[in-house]
């Protein structure tokens, strides 16, 4: 068995800096499955389906990353997967806090699954879904923030072009 790895998130939608997270990891990893985990405190403006169909747009160049889908516990998830490895990026001194909770956690339900924390590139330190979101909604330009495709797929949910 190869290393395998998981990066999980919510990815709604997927932002330059989750891709970039994802191709860093996918050149670590020898195979990378990109969960998208249905967090019931989030509402989403895309479906899960909608979500994995864009990020398997953007990704569909690395051969070593596959995307699903998971709605329970990522330390279960990752036991399916057969996993050793939970790839999380960290944008500011401020995500760590939250993430060391959750790394904890994991640890306790799957004590064979180690994290790996990857720094997110300077230039998308400050991004979010939900700011990409908030300028998107407002018509504002998010070229720099995210893949064409998911631009194309943001303007189709607010302006249903």
């Amino acid at each position: 068995m190869g290393s395998i790895a998981v990066c999980p998130g919510s990815f709604d939608p997927i932002t330059y800096g989750h891709l970039d997270i994802i191709r860093r990891g996918a050149k670590v990893f020898d195979m990378v499955y990109v969960s998208v985990m249905n967090n019931s405190s989030k509402n989403p403006l895309f479906t899960v389906e909608e979500r994995i169909n864009l990020i398997k747009e953007v990704t569909k160049d690395l051969p070593n990353v596959k995307v699903d889908e998971h709605t329970g516990l990522l330390a279960d998830y990752a036991k399916t997967v057969n996993a050793n490895a939970i790839i999380r990026g960290l944008r500011a001194v401020s995500d760590f806090e939250y993430e060391m909770q959750i790394t904890s956690m994991n640890r306790v339900l799957n004590e064979d699954v180690e994290t790996f924390f990857i720094m997110t590139n300077n230039q998308y330190s400050f991004l979010s879904s939900s700011i990409v979101k908030e300028v998107a909604k407002y018509n504002g330009n998010i070229s720099t923030l995210v893949p064409p495709v998911v631009e194309r797929a943001l303007h189709q949910k607010f302006y249903r072009l």
